[in-house]
């Protein structure tokens, strides 16, 4: 099925250094209904070139998903609430899936503000 809507359904995905910091970054996207829903996963060992230097660190990745038009304010969010510097931001469209998937996933980031 194809990805409902003009804008469709996007991927975002972030780091944090620890499972507690992932969870309340992911919990944070759900309250703002910035996010249909989020993953913590990890601990996974992320590679990095940071001030100069090469760096290696345990992490744990948050996954949400959302709408195309909700990226800009769910990036302005992470950046916010996150507590590297520079936390990564990174969102893939999604071109295909569950149909009522991703309508759930549009219709649950139409809220807007906080929940």
């Amino acid at each position: 099925m194809a990805v409902p809507g003009p804008e469709g359904i996007v991927r975002v995905e972030t780091t944090v250094d620890s499972r507690e910091g992932a969870e309340r970054v992911a919990r944070s996207l759900i309250e703002h209904r910035l996010a249909a829903c989020a993953q913590v996963s990890g601990p996974i060992t992320s590679f990095y070139r940071w001030e100069g230097e090469v760096q290696t660190d345990e992490e744990w990745m948050v996954v949400a998903k959302t709408s195309a038009d909700r990226v800009d304010g769910l990036t302005a969010h992470v950046v916010e609430v996150h507590p590297y510097d520079v936390p990564e931001v990174v969102a893939v469209p999604v071109t295909r899936g569950n149909a009522s998937y991703l309508s759930w996933v549009g219709d649950e980031t139409r809220g807007g503000g906080t929940a």
